[in-house]
């Protein structure tokens, strides 16, 4: 029996230009670890809940995900221009949400409390996205 599943989220690049890592950190704006993405298939997320999950978090999850297919939609109907939106600036973090010269054209409040329950219980990234491929490449030791 297989414990994970694989989501293929190849076609949202060409409708909405959104890529596997953008739906992957957006879902740290959501309180969740980024999942594993293009393994073993490139452009898909590997998602893999374990049996300690509960039915509540397991909801939340496919909730999340719901809510970020509606924010594709969003990028597809061109309500957000697909270089401009919470996807591709995710993760928003507080500072994001305290800066006076916010000038994203979708609210402080679709960036970092997308659902309700956020409101209440929030992670905060301390950082926004970083280059990964940069990080891959200039690798460098923080070690005293």
């Amino acid at each position: 029996m297989a414990h994970e599943c694989i989501i293929d989220t190849r076609g949202f690049q060409e409708t909405a230009g959104v890529s596997v890592e953008d739906i992957a950190k957006r879902l740290i704006d959501y309180g969740f670890h980024a999942p594993t993405m293009s393994f073993p298939v490139p452009g898909t997320l590997m998602i893999e809940p374990t049996e300690s999950e509960s039915k509540a978090e397991l909801d939340r999850f496919c909730d999340a995900m719901i809510k970020i297919r509606e924010e594709i939609r969003s990028i597809e109907q061109e309500r957000w221009p697909r270089d401009n939106n919470p996807l591709r600036n995710s993760p928003h973090t507080a500072i994001d949400l305290a800066d006076d010269s916010w000038n994203r054209p979708y609210s402080r409040k679709e960036a970092c409390f997308p659902v309700q329950s956020l409101l209440t219980d929030k992670f905060w990234s301390p950082v926004n996205r970083v280059d990964n491929v940069y990080g891959d490449r200039h690798l460098f030791c923080s070690c005293r």
